[in-house]
């Protein structure tokens, strides 16, 4: 049997038709572009620069809620809600912070483009805003996810501080993130603090054996312990980057940059959390902890800027799936 030279074309035509169908709605830069008579990703930025200006601990409190709500369910912006048994309510997210911030934001693109630009797109595009203004660097993010219509607390199992590195690599890697890129994502940690409950395993205890964790340096478990004291019921925070305020022995100024000092810190056996330090030692990741630390701050950054974009991708819903929200706080009523 012949087909004709143009039943073929008519096929291939239907083949891509079909193929256009069916990445409609998938996630890609600049998706808001022609759907609003505003430029959304400005009125983030315009939001988010000064106040990162103003309040230099919105930069890790973003990054940690995007973490946070990428991990469970996807980035679907289901820690956002609100409700007795919400992911709010779950013990590692209860020092979650930024939730005023990402309502600003929200209600200021509802007045220019009402029921148009998901949470979860707000969650993301804030974060990239809140690196930039901290010094590291601006990069593209991909928009186009809905919100998510479920969030409860025992969905989040989120990995401890004190978690292996091949433990954390395999959770990591099941969200289809590499464990590169896993390295890469945790340098988020050159901003931020932790509190000493956190760590007062590794100064008192380290595996039940009543001693110091001997990967920490010396002089800073001597800093630590004055920090945080072993009776004491006040759980001080501390730097997780020792380059930063909890490093005044030697007077250097707060870190509140993102670069790479993270990586230096952890050679030299300055890491704070068990995770953090261990990234130096493993032979999983210890050459890509090496790697940033003799390259560029450059390198460092388009690194982190590609595992960021990863991680927003993890999951998400788009097309019809789930909903786009009035409020970040409230699935949307029917």
């Amino acid at each position: 049997m012949k087909v004709s030279a143009a039943a073929v074309a008519l096929a291939f035509a239907l083949v891509l038709a079909n193929f256009a169908d069916q990445s409609h709605g998938a996630l890609k830069e600049g998706f808001y572009k022609g759907k609003c008579n505003v430029n959304v990703e400005k009125i983030v930025s315009d939001i988010i620069t000064p106040l990162v200006g103003q309040k230099p601990w919105i930069t890790p409190a973003l990054l940690r809620m995007q973490f946070h709500d990428c991990f469970v369910n996807g980035c679907d912006a289901s820690i956002l809600l609100d409700g007795g048994s919400s992911e709010k309510t779950a013990i590692p997210n209860r020092s979650v912070r930024g939730y005023d911030v990402i309502d600003l934001v929200k209600a200021a693109i509802e007045k220019s483009c009402p029921g148009v630009v998901s949470c979860a797109d707000v969650i993301v595009m804030a974060t990239r805003d809140a690196v930039a203004a901290s010094q590291g660097g601006w990069y593209k993010v991909q928009t186009g996810r809905r919100d998510g219509l479920v969030s409860l607390a025992n969905n989040v199992d989120l990995p401890g501080s004190s978690i292996s590195v091949e433990n954390s690599a395999a959770i990591f890697n099941s969200k289809g993130i590499s464990t590169e890129d896993m390295v890469h994502l945790l340098g988020g940690h050159t901003v931020g603090v932790t509190h000493c409950s956190f760590i007062k395993n590794r100064l008192y205890n380290f595996n039940n054996t009543g001693s110091t964790d001997p990967t920490m340096q010396t002089a800073l478990a001597v800093f630590l312990k004055l920090k945080c004291p072993q009776t004491s019921t006040v759980d001080n925070t501390i730097d997780l980057d020792q380059r930063g305020r909890s490093s005044v022995i030697v007077g250097e100024p707060t870190s509140e940059i993102v670069d790479n000092s993270f990586y230096k810190q952890i050679v030299i056996r300055k890491g704070v959390l068990g995770i953090d330090q261990a990234l130096a030692l493993n032979k999983l990741t210890k050459d890509t902890v090496n790697k940033v630390v003799i390259s560029s701050n450059d390198y460092f950054l388009t690194k982190f800027h590609q595992a960021m974009v990863k991680l927003g991708a993890v999951e998400v819903l788009t097309g019809t799936k789930g909903e786009i929200r009035k409020s970040c706080r409230a699935i949307n009523k029917s």
